[in-house]
């Protein structure tokens, strides 16, 4: 948390004083206006990909974090689990079908039993629960 308290002040300090040279520069008549806006343009880019980039990031971390263990010990199949990462993309039963090449009661089927293995009722409580046992 210090850090980015940190970076983000170093950054407005920095574009503060950008600002501040570019008007000093514009108002002497060594800069022309629309250089200047091209200037401050590009750093905001730069710091708009660096900050996009740092928060792709994050998620690659949280799926290492993945129990396989637990997902051996609620016996949840293969098949199971990609049904489970659908559900969990927000795919309708039909999506899923299509997705991984199966007939739509097939999925139910899947679905069905993932409920039970979870001791769910609904798909999204068995989203939550799984989220719990951190098995996606």
């Amino acid at each position: 948390m210090k850090k980015t308290i940190l970076v983000f002040s170093g950054l407005i300090i920095a574009l503060l004083l950008l600002f501040q040279i570019s008007t000093y520069s514009i108002i002497s008549g060594n800069l022309k206006m629309e250089f200047a806006i091209t200037i401050i343009a590009v750093i905001f880019l730069i710091v708009g990909i660096y900050i996009n980039k740092k928060s792709l990031q994050k998620p690659a971390n949280a799926s290492q974090s993945i129990n396989h263990q637990k997902i051996k010990d609620l016996e949840i199949t293969t098949r199971e689990y990609e049904v489970l990462q659908a559900i969990s993309e927000g795919l309708s039963n039909k999506e899923i079908a299509n997705k991984l090449f199966l007939s739509e009661s097939t999925i139910k089927t899947h679905v069905s039993n993932l409920l039970v293995k979870l001791n769910a009722k609904r798909r999204t409580q068995a989203l939550q629960i799984a989220q719990k046992l951190q098995i996606i």
